[in-house]
C-alpha cells in the first residue's frame, strides 16, 4: 500500500495502517500470542506497535496483565473507527483495481429469514450490484457486531434501547404454534394461547434469542400461566421442527416462516392473533447507501402489503 500512515491528533507520532490492523486483530483475539501468530510477527513486536498506537492516539486502548487482555472503553470506541478505516482503505484499493462491489452484511436467525425475504429479493432485483452476506446471529450478537462495525443491518426484535443502534419495526408477524401432524390442535382453525398451558414449549437458546423467549413468556403470563419449557435447545429451525415432528414439544413461530414439512402443522394463536414485531437494526449515525436502500425497501413493502398498518416513515439521511 502506498499510503501507510494517517495523521494523528494533537499527540506525537503518526498512526500507521499496520498498527490499526494489529489492534483490530488483538481486539478479536484478546490474546497477544494468538494475535501475533495471525499477523505473522512475534508477540513483542505486536506489543510495541500497539503501545506506539496508544501513544499516537493519546489514550490507553488495551488493558493487559499476565493473565488478562481487554479493551478499555476508549479501545472499544476506537475499534469501530479502526475497522471502518481499514475497510475504506481496502475498498479504495478495490475501486482503483476496478474490482469493488457494494456489500451489505445482514445478521439474522432462521426464524427471521421469512420476514425479511421479500425485502431482500426486491433489494437484489433493484440493486443487482450489491453483494449480500448473511450472518446467522441473534439480536444480542447483532448489536455487538453493529457496534464494532462487523455488521451493517440486523433483523430481530430489540426489546430494550441500545446506545448507537437505531431500530424500526417493518413487519408485525402473526404468531402461531407448530404442532405434530395429528395433534388435536391441528384440527383447530386457531389455538387459544391458554391451551399452551398443557404443552411443553420449545424455546430459543436464551443467549441467542432472549427477546423472543420473553415475548412468548409474556403471552403465556397474560393468559394466566407460566410455560413449561423443553429441557434442551437447538441451533437451527430445521432441528426445532424435527423435535416437534417427533412429538417431543410444540413451538411458537411467526407466520412468515411458512413452508413446513407434512409431519408438522402450523396454526395461528388466538383469540386475537398476537403479532411479533420484526425490526431492522442499524448504526444510528452512519447508514451506508446499501443500508438506506434496504430500509427504504422495507418501508415500501410494509406500506404496500400492510405489514404494520402504520403511516409511511421519514427518509433515513
Amino acid at each position: 500500500m502506498v499510503v501507510s500512515s494517517l495523521p494523528s491528533a494533537a499527540h506525537g507520532g503518526r498512526i500507521e495502517l499496520r498498527q490499526l490492523r494489529y489492534f483490530v486483530t488483538l481486539a478479536e483475539e484478546l490474546h497477544f500470542g494468538r494475535a501475533a501468530a495471525r499477523e505473522h510477527i512475534v508477540p513483542s513486536a505486536l506489543t510495541a506497535q500497539v503501545q506506539r498506537l496508544e501513544r499516537a492516539v493519546g489514550v490507553q486502548l488495551v488493558e493487559r496483565t499476565t493473565r488478562h487482555v481487554a479493551l478499555t472503553g476508549a479501545g472499544r470506541r476506537f475499534l469501530v473507527e479502526a475497522r471502518q478505516i481499514l475497510d475504506h482503505v481496502e475498498r479504495a484499493a478495490e475501486q482503483a483495481r476496478g474490482t469493488a462491489a457494494p456489500t451489505l452484511r445482514l445478521g439474522l436467525l432462521d426464524e427471521g429469514y421469512g420476514a425479511i425475504r421479500p425485502v431482500l429479493r426486491m433489494v437484489q432485483a433493484l440493486f443487482p450490484e450489491v453483494e449480500v452476506h448473511q450472518v446467522q446471529v441473534g439480536v444480542p450478537e447483532q448489536c455487538r457486531m453493529l457496534a464494532d462495525g462487523r455488521l451493517d443491518v440486523g433483523v430481530g426484535r430489540l426489546s430494550t434501547g441500545t446506545a448507537g443502534i437505531a431500530a424500526e419495526v417493518f413487519r408485525q408477524d402473526p404468531l402461531g404454534v407448530l404442532v405434530p401432524a395429528g395433534h388435536p390442535y391441528a384440527a383447530l382453525a386457531q389455538v387459544p394461547v391458554a391451551a399452551l398451558r398443557d404443552e411443553t414449549l420449545l424455546l430459543a437458546d436464551d443467549d441467542v434469542a432472549p427477546e423472543f423467549n420473553s415475548y412468548v413468556a409474556e403471552l403465556c403470563r397474560a393468559a394466566g400461566f407460566f410455560p413449561s419449557s423443553f429441557p434442551g435447545t437447538v441451533q437451527t429451525l430445521r432441528a426445532a421442527v424435527d423435535l416437534v415432528a417427533q412429538k417431543k414439544c410444540v413451538m411458537c413461530v411467526p407466520a412468515s416462516a411458512a413452508g413446513w414439512p407434512d409431519d408438522v402443522c402450523w396454526r395461528p394463536l388466538g383469540p386475537v392473533a398476537p403479532r411479533y414485531p420484526w425490526s431492522l437494526l442499524w448504526r444510528e449515525h452512519e447508514p451506508s447507501a446499501q443500508v438506506r436502500a434496504l430500509i427504504a425497501t422495507a418501508r415500501r413493502l410494509a406500506t404496500e402489503r400492510e405489514w404494520t398498518g402504520s403511516a409511511p416513515h421519514e427518509e433515513v439521511s
